[in-house]
């Protein structure tokens, strides 16, 4: 499975920002992390890709939202209402074991390169 990301960048707070991630071969969940300086990495939300079914981290609830293409080979991770908090290196990941727990990250076994979400 290969995953690349794109569609980081700045944006100021209340602004809004699309990450995709294209994958290869047919995981059983795509995960999004984010990591800030000196933070662990967190668990933003996931998608699993035979379903369809999402989850979402408390603290972006009602802002951010998972989708994929028809195709289910790119995941999109719209984020709305953005704040200075959201700041960090945002990742998506893959998993192909059944019954994976979507919010750790050593349920994944696949990672992107990461792209930056900077929100002043």
């Amino acid at each position: 499975v290969q995953l690349v990301e794109s569609g980081g960048g700045s944006v100021q707070a209340g602004g809004s920002l699309r990450l995709s991630c294209a994958t290869s071969g047919y995981p059983y969940l795509i995960g999004w992390f984010r990591q800030a300086p000196w933070k662990e990495r967190e668990g933003v939300g996931a998608i699993y890709r035979a379903s369809g079914r999402t989850e979402y981290a408390d603290s972006v609830k009602g802002r951010f939202t998972i989708s994929r293409d028809n195709a289910k080979t790119t995941v999109y991770l719209q984020m709305n209402t953005l704040k200075p908090e959201d700041t960090a290196m945002y990742y998506c990941a893959a998993s192909t074991k059944v019954g994976s727990v979507w919010y750790l990250p050593r349920t994944y076994d696949y990672w992107g390169q990461g792209t930056q979400v900077t929100v002043s």
